[in-house]
């Protein structure tokens, strides 16, 4: 895979993750306190800091084959996960996520909670709520940079791809100061869990010796082979979705 394919990749599943620590980051800013919010966001930046400098030199020493195998089971584990949701969500078997909503959920929260100072800290509940939030979302953007960047040899550009991810939704959300509710997150993480789950299958076989025909030319197979069979299993839940609606009304 080339440097830009890299790039974009890790992009789009990185705007997902910076979307998210957003929402939560300007929940506890606008409704508590942006000295205690930016604290807990630059805390958590740090151990994000820390994690990458130890795993990323350990992750780049392992051999090419168990470092394909290792980190294709991963993404595709990461990417049948968000494919799953993706689908019950597309079905009506999962409520679709909704940013506002999440959004309000936080502020609510945020409202209702005491104020406690701790040391430096003046707003402890900003602090931590900013902190967890970035921290949660921010391993799952060290995780996909190390992945991808690793197998790949070049964690430099996807070191750029999540960069430019959190720049572009940060500035966005400075702007408009709000979460970025009309961003298609649902879309956007069907449409990564189509890619994770791909690269991840393809990586892991080709560290178990597989040898794809045209080597990384068979992604292009790949990827939209497994977006049909989503679609598929979208199709199927729907049918099954109306069948047991139909079923109810005839017993009522």
């Amino acid at each position: 895979m080339s440097a830009l394919p890299l790039i974009l990749t890790v992009f789009v599943a990185c705007v997902v993750e910076a979307v998210e620590a957003l929402t939560i980051v300007l929940a506890a800013g606008l409704t508590r306190q942006w000295r205690s919010t930016f604290q807990g966001m630059a805390v958590a930046l740090v151990v994000l800091a820390v994690v990458v400098v130890v795993l990323g030199p350990t992750v780049t020493l392992l051999p090419l084959g168990v470092l394909r195998v290792v980190v294709g089971a991963l993404l595709a584990i990461f990417g049948l996960q968000w494919l799953r949701k993706a689908v019950l969500r597309a079905t009506g078997f999962k409520g679709l996520h909704d940013e506002a909503a999440a959004f309000e959920r936080e502020v609510t929260a945020a409202r209702e909670a005491g104020a406690v100072s701790r040391g430096l800290v003046t707003d402890w509940y900003a602090f931590t709520l900013s902190f967890k939030g970035v921290l949660l979302e921010g391993l799952e953007v060290v995780f996909i940079v190390l992945t991808f960047g690793a197998n790949q040899k070049n964690v430099g550009a996807a070191v750029i791809g999540a960069a430019a991810a959190i720049v572009v939704v940060t500035a966005v959300g400075i702007a408009v100061r709000a979460p970025l509710a009309k961003v298609p997150e649902n879309g956007m993480k069907f449409c990564v869990g189509i890619m994770l789950t791909s690269f991840g299958t393809f990586w892991g076989a080709e560290g178990a010796g597989v040898r794809w025909p045209g080597n990384d030319a068979a992604l292009l197979v790949l990827v939209p082979a497994v977006g049909l069979l989503a679609l598929g299993c979208v199709g199927w839940l729907r049918q099954v979705s109306v069948a047991r609606a139909q079923a109810e009304r005839a017993a009522a």
